[in-house]
């Protein structure tokens, strides 16, 4: 192994690191300050993202997990009143999911403390620290 390979592997440890502690750190707030959790989070911000609704199975690959994890996560949110199923016209087997207003109140609540938190956890980045570490994944996410 050359020492370049070997510097990339220590990147790949770091930003592993790094991910998982503001990943832990994102799970722990939702839960102690929203009693919520983040794949909870995460369905919501996806529904968010896209107000019309979107199919279940649609909803799994946004998330990159299963049917399965998407519908046990969705049949609690719409219990709670945070979504909606609706039933497509043209097609019985597919249902669309969806916010309702308190859903989408919810998430915006949750997503304003989501952002401060993540704004303190890298608060140590400089404006061009950003801009360049943005550049450099770009980059990456290319290959």
């Amino acid at each position: 192994m050359s020492d370049l390979s070997k510097r990339r592997l220590k990147l790949w440890i770091r930003l592993l690191g790094v991910v998982r502690a503001s990943e832990n750190h994102l799970r722990d707030y939702l839960r102690v300050s929203h009693g919520t959790t983040l794949p909870r989070f995460d369905v919501l911000a996806a529904l968010y993202r896209r107000r019309e609704g979107v199919t279940m199975s649609e909803l799994s690959r946004m998330l990159l997990v299963s049917n399965g994890n998407a519908t046990a996560v969705v049949d609690r949110l719409e219990k709670d009143g945070l979504v909606r199923r609706t039933p497509s016209e043209s097609d019985r087997r597919t249902v669309f999911v969806a916010l309702t207003p308190e859903g989408l109140m919810q998430f915006e609540l949750l997503a304003r403390g989501h952002e401060a938190e993540v704004d303190s956890l890298f608060g140590d980045l400089s404006e061009a620290d950003i801009e360049r570490l943005t550049e450099i994944l770009k980059r990456m996410g290319k290959t």
